[in-house]
């Protein structure tokens, strides 16, 4: 579950933390439960107003970095630390491709790629689409290591 805002002043930050005590009670009354623990904050964007949030009496964790549903999220916006992560992801899929495939012609290697790697390099791209030359350059990375793993046939 997500609870997004934009808080400017305090009626905000009420507003924000009314519906975090709404989302509770609500829990409470179907008999579901939160683990707080769990649940985390982000204060995202360039003017921050870091306001403390809670649930169940316990203030919310507070993070600057957040993994949604494979995409890698920042508070500042910035998509690097998504084009590490899929990147690091490649190149280990890669590293196992080329550990356990003995027979390396072109044409089967482009398809094992095209089924196992390229699929983690394009995931959710219309979310986190790079606009940086360094992370548009460590995502080329990928495939110019790919091309280096089979014999020229």
């Amino acid at each position: 579950m997500k609870v997004f805002g934009k808080v400017t002043d305090g009626s905000d930050r009420k507003s924000i933390q009314e519906d975090l005590s709404r989302l509770v009670n609500w829990t409470d009354r179907w008999k579901m439960e939160f683990n707080v623990k769990k649940c985390k904050l982000m204060h995202v964007g360039r003017d921050k107003v870091n306001f403390k949030y809670t649930m169940k009496g316990n203030a919310l964790q507070e993070t600057s970095l957040e993994k949604d549903l494979g995409v890698v999220i920042s508070d500042d916006g910035k998509t690097l630390s998504q084009c590490q992560y899929v990147h690091n992801k490649a190149i280990r899929i890669m590293g196992m491709i080329n550990r356990t495939i003995k027979y390396k012609e072109r044409r089967i290697m482009v398809r094992v790629y095209k089924s196992l790697v390229r699929p983690h390099l394009e995931y959710c791209v219309s979310a986190w689409s790079s606009y940086y030359l360094k992370d548009k350059e460590l995502l080329e990375r990928v495939q110019h290591r790919f091309t280096h793993m089979f014999k020229d046939t």
